[in-house]
């Protein structure tokens, strides 16, 4: 086990920071509370939980998620003893978190994407575990630890979320393995899809119902994206995760085999997610310095969201569907 020693390293540490991604999902934030649950139910220590974006609303259930704080909020001339990343792919992934990530006395990856190319002093990547959630499940039944309800809550949100309620090719025998021994621990299934997937805003329904009625399809409808402008979101009232889930609506429909969107970030930034059925996406996205998985991935481009989504669908065009 390349992480036999983190016990000893979670000992001899008098301050632990655990780091989730930019605009976080359900496997980041799930992972981050597991994460902490478990080192405080073992080692009966609170970690520091930081966030890069503001927290959406749809999380706010997981244990602990409220006592994670803003990067804005945090000194950045502080050293920590260990730094954790859980769910980052790749070292300009952590953007303003880096400068305390690069103070560490000692940092850690744990992840899943099959483009981490390992930049911490302890790597876990595990490219075919379903997400890092399942991969810190792995982490804790192979040293040992005890999983509690609430950890286990945390960890099966984070498979849960990454697998799209297991529907994604990612789900594997091993994933359903895991998340039946979190049911076996008191985790109720039915609970934590509905504050999943059904505790959306009126706001946020019908903001997705707008960008679906606007989505642009091409290649004899094979592809399908939406260009999603800032002056749309503040006009329904939706935060950064009001884009959550609409990649997949999209490649839902039949014909569709590459579903992107195009979300503006300023004038001249834009956020891409993409998502595909057979095509690797992951190879689209590093183009633009991005990365992720085969069939999810994403990435970032200076540019309008217009020009933004034309270099990625001509990217798109040119692996030949």
């Amino acid at each position: 086990m390349e992480y036999v020693q983190l016990n000893d390293i979670i000992k001899s540490s008098k301050n632990i920071l655990i780091i989730s991604h930019l605009n976080p999902d359900g496997d980041t934030l799930g992972s981050m509370c597991g994460l902490y649950s478990a080192i405080y139910d073992n080692f009966k220590k609170k970690p520091s939980m930081l966030l890069m974006s503001k927290l959406p609303e749809v999380y706010t259930f997981l244990p602990y998620v409220l006592e994670a704080k803003h990067i804005s909020d945090y000194d950045k001339s502080r050293e920590f003893d260990l730094v954790i990343n859980v769910d980052v792919a790749s070292y300009d992934r952590m953007f303003e978190s880096e400068v305390l990530f690069s103070k560490a006395k000692y940092r850690v990856n744990i992840d899943h994407h099959i483009t981490n190319n390992g930049y911490a002093d302890m790597n876990v990547v595990k490219p075919e575990a379903s997400s890092t959630g399942e991969v810190l499940f792995d982490i804790m039944e192979d040293l040992g630890w005890k999983v509690s309800l609430n950890t286990a809550k945390c960890l099966y949100t984070a498979i849960l979320t990454d697998t799209g309620s297991f529907r994604f090719s990612n789900t594997s025998s091993r994933s359903l393995e895991v998340v039946s021994k979190l049911v076996a621990l008191g985790v109720r299934p039915s609970e934590l899809y509905k504050y999943c997937y059904e505790s959306n805003s009126k706001e946020h329904v019908l903001f997705q119902a707008y960008c679906i009625s606007k989505a642009i399809f091409s290649s004899d409808n094979k592809i399908a994206y939406i260009i999603i402008y800032k002056k749309d979101m503040e006009k329904f009232n939706v935060g950064d995760d009001c884009t959550e889930g609409l990649t997949e609506k999209l490649r839902a429909i039949k014909p569709v085999e590459v579903a992107f969107i195009v979300k503006q970030l300023s004038a001249n930034a834009s956020k891409i997610s993409m998502r595909s059925e057979t095509a690797d996406v992951s190879e689209v996205c590093a183009n633009f310095g991005g990365g992720g998985h085969k069939l999810a991935a994403g990435c970032m481009i200076n540019s309008p969201v217009e020009d933004a989504a034309q270099k990625v669908l001509n990217e798109v065009l040119r692996i030949n569907l």
